[in-house]
């Protein structure tokens, strides 16, 4: 029996040792750039980097805890240098980050019209966003609503108007709320709710332009819709849109129709 235990030692003792050896032989062939990819699949990105310093998916992950976090100094260090060595993998996300944490909206915009004069005939979608939604967010945020709505217009036109992001429609009566057009915004803030039943951003928006117009039973009923549909609002744990609305806000509305 010990003799057995012996040899079952020196066995196993010679299979770790082979094991060991092969890994050892693996890693030994593999190229630098290999190396490079198998510590990115482990989101090990400061080694991917050390074997490959022109890894820019690794560079670009490197940033995105940063910018979550708000540290855009160290962030954009290692988001910018993804940038320089990719620029339409990656100029999408740098403009997101300054359109939706940053609220540079002149640097976004540079970079989005950049992205999309690299990828012709192809339409971008940043992070998952169409590029002409995003683009009319920024005209927004400028306070540039001719140039959102046609962005915001394009946007639908380019996903089909059944399958565009509702609040493309919520942004068109917003823009056309702050340039004295009440009654097409309230036509606008409609087509939201036609493609969603439950749009609290556009009840709110149907509300204050029928004040505007002077319909205030029409404000009230459309206040009351956007109260009850208020957990359906916008919301991101990580940003604050540039619509979104908050229930003091709609109560606040309210009582002041009911005065």
């Amino acid at each position: 029996m010990k003799k057995f235990f012996k040899y079952l030692f020196i066995g196993l003792g010679t299979i770790i040792l082979l094991i060991i050896l092969g890994i050892t032989i693996w890693w030994n062939i593999k190229s630098d750039t290999q190396k490079s990819d198998f510590f990115f699949s482990m989101e090990n990105y400061k080694n991917a980097i050390d074997y490959n310093p022109d890894n820019d998916y690794a560079w670009m992950e490197l940033s995105v805890s940063y910018n979550k976090a708000g540290d855009f100094k160290k962030g954009f260090k290692y988001l910018n240098k993804a940038v320089d060595l990719s620029p339409s993998s990656h100029l999408g996300y740098r403009g997101w980050i300054r359109l939706r944490k940053i609220r540079d909206y002149d640097k976004a915009l540079i970079d989005f019209d950049r992205l999309d004069s690299l990828t012709p005939n192809f339409i971008d979608y940043p992070w998952s966003e169409n590029i002409n939604f995003l683009r009319g967010e920024c005209h927004y945020g400028n306070k540039q609503y001719k140039k959102a709505i046609e962005c915001f217009n394009t946007n639908i036109k380019e996903q089909n108007e059944g399958w565009a992001d509702v609040h493309s429609f919520v942004y068109l009566g917003l823009c056309e709320y702050e340039l004295g057009n009440y009654e097409k915004s309230i036509s606008e803030f409609k087509r939201a709710i036609e493609h969603s039943k439950y749009v609290p951003e556009a009840s709110f928006g149907i509300s204050k332009a029928y004040y505007k117009l002077g319909n205030i039973e029409k404000a009230k009923e459309s206040i009351l819709e956007a109260e009850s549909t208020f957990d359906y609002k916008r919301d991101d744990v990580y940003n604050e849109f540039l619509n979104e609305v908050y229930l003091s806000e709609i109560r606040e509305f309210k009582d002041q129709l009911d005065k």
